[in-house]
């Protein structure tokens, strides 16, 4: 039977391969498409597309390195390439978000209106279709393998899918006679696109910084600890990430009276229940004798 760790590198490693693959075949139909249709429209929107292939190359390089075992000269892992690439993807994000706001704000200052064909609109609809099914499924393998790079690649696609919303209601707008709704709706959608990279952006930042766990974390770990036949008490815990997994530090308490050996024993026994949890990288445990 396959290792859980050997299940979830297959799956991270699929989850980018899918992720290239997926961006670049929607590179090569826009492009296509615009050739065909001689459309400069759909060439600038597959010229666009460039810079989710770019991004989507950068997150399949950074996750598998991220999961290179340690080594000596980096004895604790790798994990801190994950939220680099993470962040490459929110910056792209942002920058994203404010090209379609200037994009609106010069449709709505010109009047200019986007001519739309058959080939444009089904390439839309196949974009959507495309991007919804890539932000469920890398979603849900990022949750899977604690990938920050991943989850920033599913709100990447996720805010494609609204893109090309935006753009389908700015077409049924033109052909009710609208013709500055989509220009009105780009910039809301643009405005809430800077605002998801923001936040894609904040979450990664905080795994390079070493912030601490949530409660819940700091929780799971203290309990697992008093679960260890012969721990009293715990005094000083605390934890911080070291790119996506986070360290343990912790002071236990034992029976003075007890062997050498015994309380090693014990505090080998925590450190092993610790780095048994979730999103645990490594715990060093410290034995006080009360």
């Amino acid at each position: 039977m396959r290792k859980i760790s050997e299940v979830l590198e297959s799956l991270a490693k699929n989850a980018t391969t899918f992720l290239v693959s997926a961006n670049t075949l929607l590179f090569l139909l826009k492009l296509g498409a615009g050739i065909i249709s001689n459309s400069i429209a759909i060439i600038s929107d597959a010229i666009n597309s460039l810079t989710d292939i770019i991004a989507s190359i950068i997150v399949f390089i950074c996750v598998r390195l991220g999961r290179k075992k340690a080594d000596e000269d980096h004895p604790f892992g790798h994990h801190r390439i994950e939220p680099i690439a993470g962040l490459i993807v929110a910056i792209f994000i942002s920058l994203v978000g404010f090209e379609i706001i200037r994009r609106s704000i010069d449709r709505l200052l010109t009047g200019e209106t986007v001519i739309f064909n058959l080939i444009s609109v089904s390439i839309l609809i196949f974009t959507m279709a495309l991007k919804t099914f890539m932000a469920v499924y890398l979603r849900k393998v990022s949750k899977r393998v604690n990938s920050p790079a991943l989850f920033a690649s599913s709100v990447d696609s996720r805010n494609d899918v609204f893109i090309s919303a935006t753009v389908l209601l700015g077409f049924i707008g033109y052909r009710l006679g609208y013709t500055s709704l989509d220009s009105i709706a780009g910039i809301i959608i643009g405005l809430w696109i800077i605002f998801s990279g923001y936040n894609v952006g904040k979450s990664n930042i905080d795994f390079l910084i070493g912030k601490s766990p949530d409660k819940k974390s700091l929780m799971r770990v203290k309990e697992s600890a008093l679960r260890v036949k012969g721990v009293k008490g715990l005094n000083d815990v605390r934890a911080h990430y070291v790119g996506n997994y986070f360290h343990v530090e912790l002071h236990i308490e034992v029976n003075k009276n007890l062997s050498l050996k015994t309380a090693h024993d014990i505090g080998k026994k925590v450190e092993h229940e610790i780095e048994s949890l979730p999103g645990v990288n490594k715990a060093f445990i410290h034995i006080d004798p009360i």
